[in-house]
């Protein structure tokens, strides 16, 4: 789909609603390392602005971009923060609760993080019908309308048990232009994140593959052992090749699951 047509996608899926945001993630097919996700709310106002008009086609998922033009649009992304023109939040969800909650857990949590940080579930409740005898109460400074108008579109498939009414679109940061800019997000922040943990936990690569399983962060896998930001249900098979049995000891129990996500990923 070409990139001109993300924006022409969100003014359709807005029609009758004051609001859209925008879902994705990064990490999730990941070794090593959080799972981050993003939020981008924009309004009708925002998708027939002038840099909407002029600046949209240069979005697209973020895998198609290079981290140079992944850092240009975070940039041009702040500005429109400053200018109130948008509004984006991204959540993590660290290593040890994506082995508690498992990778689709951890997932949903992150996204929930940076949709709490626009607004609340309870602002997404219905409305119940009123009470004409109820006195009306007086309106809280600050606080949220009790239902909004607003549309959620995640990348994927739609979340079972997400407290979010949303609709999954697939493909959708090759096809919604808030998800794309959510997904660009996303991305930027855990590239960022990796280059951090490189520092922290050397010989890995994590600057360099972002804790994908790349030969070279195999290699270094083999050499060195996994490190606390591994996700040890995702070594399993591949740490399993080590013939020094006492290298072997961290690995999960046959009781445990044998899902292993496919190396890369968003």
């Amino acid at each position: 789909m070409k990139r001109r047509q993300l924006r022409g996608f969100d003014l359709k899926q807005i029609i009758g609603f004051s609001g859209l945001i925008g879902v994705d993630e990064a990490g999730r097919g990941a070794l090593a390392g959080p799972v981050v996700a993003a939020a981008v709310l924009v309004n009708p106002e925002f998708l027939k602005s002038r840099w909407a008009l002029t600046h949209a086609r240069r979005v697209n998922d973020s895998k198609q971009l290079t981290p140079a033009e992944r850092d240009a649009l975070w940039f041009e992304f702040e500005t429109l923060l400053a200018q109130r023109q948008i509004h984006a939040h991204y959540g993590v969800a660290s290593v040890e609760e994506i082995e508690q909650l498992n990778i689709l857990g951890a997932t949903k949590l992150a996204m929930r993080r940076a949709l709490e940080a626009i607004y609340p579930p309870s602002a997404f409740q219905q409305q119940r019908e009123a009470d004409l005898f109820a006195v009306a109460a007086e309106p809280v400074a600050g606080r949220l309308p009790e239902a909004i108008s607003c549309r959620i579109l995640i990348d994927g498939l739609p979340l079972r048990s997400f407290p979010y009414p949303h609709d999954g679109i697939v493909e959708g940061d090759a096809r919604s232009l808030c998800i794309a800019m959510a997904s660009i997000i996303a991305k930027v922040t855990r590239d960022r994140l990796m280059c951090e943990l490189d520092v922290q936990f050397p010989g890995y690569g994590f600057a360099q593959h972002k804790g994908y399983g790349t030969d070279e962060h195999r290699e270094a896998l083999l050499k060195l052992g996994r490190c606390v930001q591994h996700r040890e249900l995702f070594l399993r098979k591949l740490l399993a090749q080590r013939i020094d049995p006492d290298q072997m000891d961290f690995l999960v129990t046959e009781e445990m699951s044998e899902q292993e996500p496919a190396a890369g990923g968003s």
